[in-house]
């Protein structure tokens, strides 16, 4: 689903370079549920962004699907984002003077489909999904940050993006709250299919995922892939327990 190839990323400070990226190869295979951690200025959200075809690298390629970002212009490169891509911030960006149907509805409107019956239906069904069916005409400044972050969410999948992009998405968000997304985004990398890709500085957060990826000072220092029972919690705590051995 993505594909790095000698990611590096170079900026004037002053009348001096500075590489915030050096040289950062790995691949994505589609599914796949991968954070991205590393202390604050290690790069993580330099290579969100050239992972997304938002900026461009002063070096290297980055494929998305099978395609190369390098090979396309920015009007392209969005078109691509619009049809693939979902993604989740931090600060939420949710519209203050839209509901949160509507704030959901916004890409389908940008894929020309808003006002259809499929539109209303599918945004209306993922708020369900989220535990929102009961919010749907609240406005943003009538949600908690819990449920400001659960309508960004439903806002990314409403498309259904082969790939999300997420930077630091319970980083404002206290621990219940913020487990309450994680289990979202498992929920939904699990039954859609969707490749995730997560920025976080939260370890436990990382850990949940299916590999993390650390970055120092702008190079991957470790690619760990963890083992996780992927089953659904519930069927977890249906498998009986080993009787114990007799002699």
């Amino acid at each position: 689903m993505l594909v790095a190839r000698g990611l590096t990323k170079e900026y004037l400070s002053g009348t001096q370079p500075l590489t915030v990226l050096r040289d950062v190869t790995f691949d994505v295979p589609a599914g796949a549920f991968v954070s991205i951690v590393g202390p604050s200025g290690s790069g993580k959200t330099t290579l969100l962004g050239l992972l997304a075809g938002l900026d461009t690298p002063s070096r290297g390629t980055v494929s998305l699907d099978g395609v190369d970002f390098g090979s396309l212009d920015e009007d392209a490169r969005a078109k691509l984002r619009g049809a693939k891509v979902g993604f989740v911030f931090q600060s939420f960006q949710l519209i203050p003077t839209l509901t949160a149907l509507e704030n959901v509805q916004v890409p389908l409107e940008l894929a020309g489909m808003v006002g259809t019956r499929d539109a209303a239906a599918r945004a209306r069904d993922l708020l369900v999904r989220v535990g929102l069916g009961d919010r749907l005409d609240h406005f943003p400044q009538q949600l908690s940050g819990g449920e400001q972050q659960r309508v960004a969410l439903a806002r990314a999948f409403v498309n259904d993006p082969k790939i999300l992009f997420a930077d630091e998405p319970t980083g404002n968000l206290d621990g219940t709250t913020g487990e309450r997304i994680v289990e979202l985004l498992q929920a939904l990398n699990r039954e859609r299919g969707c490749t995730i890709v997560l920025v976080t500085h939260d370890a436990a957060l990382a850990a949940r995922t299916q590999r993390t990826i650390r970055l120092r000072d702008g190079v991957i220092v470790e690619d760990v892939h963890h083992v996780h029972d992927t089953r659904p919690a519930d069927d977890q705590r249906r498998e009986p327990h080993p009787e114990p051995a007799t002699a």
